[in-house]
């Protein structure tokens, strides 16, 4: 390493260990107003990081004060800026109730809401926190229809109700995957797959789920006991009729008409062993019927 590039470390060194002394300095100071305004000028020098922490301690000290609102909401962008989703939620919530006249009011309400948008889960974990996202949206919007974040708000609900239609999706399939014997599975399937066509009727994986439904129901009549196959196999067969009705030209159509077929031919089998067992319970009673008539 030559020596002008020695020189340059050694400066940015002393720079950082400088900006860092100064930095405690301001921690340390009992001064409010100074620390104050060193939360601001960090802040707006973007270091979050530092604005934060000095907002933190000096804000307990504001109580009153007219540089309060300002050092709240700051705080609560700083905590935001620093990816402290869940903190900063409560922080601009705090805010738009305590200062809900400020003309940061209704930027900090989106914000909130924002804050949940960003910090919503990965589609494969629990969803609570995309649906509290979606409705704190939501609620934006309707409290503030013409808002300049109305476009934002509507692209992050359409966003964040993607990963419930992944999750939805990831759960009606890892059901059908289950064994064709494990009836509580089967039906679990059938009833996921219903409520994802029902919940995403625009959904590109809609096609998938009715093909989907139709294998789940077979295999679920093929699994169940004889005297809810009839019932079972007609499902089948109206599942199948609404995926064609709808995906006439689907590649699953072959597979599935092997199954809407074999239905077919398992509800006119059990139908017609259902007539013969109904005609042979009407003549053992009609002939019981003569037995008891009959003269002794």
């Amino acid at each position: 390493m030559n020596l002008k590039n020695k020189i340059i470390i050694a400066l940015v060194a002393l720079i950082g260990l400088s900006a860092c002394g100064k930095f405690e300095k301001f921690r340390k100071s009992a001064s409010v107003p100074t620390k104050y305004k060193a939360a601001v000028d960090y802040y707006k020098k973007k270091e979050f990081d530092k604005a934060g922490i000095l907002f933190d301690e000096v804000l307990p000290l504001l109580t009153g004060d007219s540089t309060q609102e300002m050092a709240t909401f700051y705080q609560a962008k700083c905590d935001f800026e620093n990816a402290n989703y869940t903190v900063a939620n409560t922080h601009f919530k705090r805010f738009s109730e305590v200062f809900s006249r400020s003309e940061f009011a209704e930027e900090s309400i989106y914000m909130a809401a924002f804050s949940l948008y960003k910090d919503s889960p990965n589609f494969n974990l629990d969803q609570t926190g995309t649906l509290a996202a979606i409705n704190e949206l939501q609620s934006y919007l309707n409290n503030y229809p013409d808002s300049k974040y109305r476009e934002d708000c509507s692209l992050m609900i359409k966003d964040l109700r993607k990963k419930l239609e992944k999750k939805a999706y990831e759960k009606a399939k890892l059901y059908y995957k289950t064994s064709p014997f494990n009836i509580a599975s089967l039906k679990s399937a059938v009833i996921e797959i219903t409520n994802f066509q029902r919940d995403f009727p625009d959904s590109d994986y809609n096609e998938e789920m009715a093909y989907f439904k139709v294998v789940s129901q077979f295999d679920l009549a093929k699994s169940t006991v004889e005297y809810k196959q009839k019932e079972r196999y007609e499902e089948v067969v109206k599942f199948y009729l609404e995926f064609i009705d709808k995906y006439p030209q689907s590649s699953y159509l072959k597979t599935a008409e092997k199954w809407y077929t074999e239905s077919q031919n398992e509800v006119v089998r059990i139908a017609k062993i259902e007539a013969e067992y109904k005609a042979l319970q009407e003549k053992e009673k009609s002939n019981t019927s003569k037995i008891a008539t009959s003269p002794q």
